[in-house]
């Protein structure tokens, strides 16, 4: 894992989804890791949930649920797997996966692409429930009711998951961010807390970045009424300002150091349309204690990660766990929950 310095340019050198699908298949075969014992100050509770750190792997990265205990041994505190749908999808046509390594950053076109709920309910099933592992869930391209099937997903996912996501903010599949329009997210909602088994694990939702204040202010409203468990904050964006890379023009989600900027901005805007009263997880931009640090001051109470693992490395969880303890420390806080919203 130290060696990944040396590795990085081989992986750069081949299409970012074949090198995606080679790391999948060694995180397989490598021997895990020790766990280390997490500075106790990183511990936290989130939505009913004790996280030993607040730093976790977005969803994305283990699509299909194959190498989840792999991530947790290298140091994330936790691990969200998907976006699974109903049944399998191929995705969008290739290439849809883009580095700009001029800015640090990834577009993905991906959409969806994913071997289905019951392969991936089977993997879990079988694994030692030990870690947070949650699930997203997301609606077939072709499905006739999306609402249903985010319905269908809670239902299936929830006896394996310690949360579950849903998945309305990817830019990839036509006409699903409308589901963030406030009538179509209490209808979602509804169906959705209705899905829910008794007793089942709480249920968080995933937002755009690219959202109106009009908007931001309807999704909290709707969402503080259904009961949701939390929010992610954000997705990927579709604008394109200030890159340099030759694949700037790609169409799909645009991820990583240029999405910073504007995920902090959404999530203050979300703090502040909450008024601190749902559990916010941040994502977008995230390469850095120093990042974390920052979206916990400002209202995050976990943070993911996923481009900047691209550029940094397999062991960037540890590290920025480790570098979170020591701002912790030097600013006084004993613990992760004193710092959240410290710097509104």
């Amino acid at each position: 894992m130290a060696l990944f310095p040396l590795v990085r340019p081989i992986l750069f050198a081949l299409d970012a989804e074949r090198a995606h699908r080679l790391t999948i298949e060694g995180l397989k075969l490598l021997p895990r890791l020790a766990a280390a014992t997490p500075d106790p100050r990183l511990a936290t509770r989130v939505a009913g949930l004790d996280f030993p750190t607040p730093v976790g792997l977005a969803a994305g990265v283990d699509k299909d649920a194959e190498v989840p205990d792999a991530f947790l041994s290298l140091g994330f505190g936790f691990v969200e797997i998907g976006t699974l749908t109903p049944l399998p999808q191929a995705g969008n046509p290739k290439p849809r996966l883009f580095r700009l390594a001029e800015d640090r950053a990834v577009i993905n076109r991906m959409g969806f692409n994913n071997g289905g709920q019951a392969a991936a309910l089977a993997r879990l099933a079988k694994r030692p429930r030990r870690g947070i592992v949650g699930v997203n869930v997301g609606a077939n391209k072709d499905a006739a009711d999306r609402i249903a099937d985010y319905a269908t997903g809670i239902a299936a996912m929830a006896p394996v998951a310690d949360y579950l996501t849903i998945n309305i903010s990817s830019p990839n599949t036509p006409g699903l961010r409308a589901l963030q329009e406030a009538s179509a997210l209490d209808d979602l909602l509804a169906g959705a807390m209705a899905a829910r088994p008794a007793g089942g694990p709480p249920i968080f939702l995933k937002v755009a970045p690219d959202l109106a204040p009009a908007d931001i202010d309807a999704i909290a409203r709707v969402c503080l009424d259904r009961h949701v468990d939390a929010l992610i904050v954000s997705n990927t964006t579709i604008t394109r300002d200030g890159l340099g890379s030759a694949h700037a023009g790609e169409a799909g989600g645009l991820s990583g150091a240029p999405l910073q900027a504007l995920a902090l901005e959404r999530l203050r805007d979300f703090r502040n349309a909450t008024g601190g009263a749902l559990p916010l997880i941040a994502a977008g931009g995230i390469a850095s204690g120093e990042d974390a640090f920052a979206r916990i001051r400002a209202g995050a109470s976990l943070v993911q990660l996923y481009t900047a693992l691209v550029y940094e490395g397999p062991l960037l969880a540890r590290r920025i766990a480790s570098e979170l303890s020591a701002l912790l420390k030097r600013d006084g806080f004993a613990n992760v929950g004193e710092a959240v919203g410290a710097g509104l």
